[in-house]
């Protein structure tokens, strides 16, 4: 009697346990939150620089090596950390199985996509 209660028991929560990725999911989050915080003043520090200065040298800001460097790296991190975020709440609040796999790979196809078209964007300015 106890084996099936116990087999009961371990039927309930299969599936419920850990799948193993929520820790690296957590660091994820806050080694982009902190690799954020410098690129952001960095990158906010510069545009104000850059108010009033003529397309060109915007242009030629973005297309230098180490601007457009860091340009990639606050794109990955931006859009990767946003990824992550959203990932967390759709997880928490989407009940229904099937919507909240249509959204996660809607986030998470969207975040690709965007991100890719702002790190080609900003090498095709490198490499001009």
């Amino acid at each position: 009697m106890k084996t099936q209660g116990m087999r009961t028991m371990l039927g309930r929560v299969r599936g419920l346990g850990s799948a193993k990725e929520g820790v690296e999911h957590w660091w994820m989050q806050r080694v982009t939150a902190v690799a954020l915080v410098p690129l952001l003043l960095w990158f906010v520090i510069s545009v104000i620089g850059l108010v009033g200065a003529p397309y060109e040298a915007v242009v030629s800001w973005m297309g230098h090596p180490v601007s457009g460097l860091l340009l990639i790296l606050l794109i990955v991190a931006v859009f990767h950390h946003a990824q992550l975020g959203i990932q967390v709440v759709l997880e928490d609040y989407v009940h229904n199985e099937g919507a909240k796999i249509a959204c996660l790979l809607a986030v998470k196809g969207a975040a690709l996509l965007l991100g890719g078209i702002g790190v080609v964007s900003v090498l095709k300015l490198m490499l001009r």
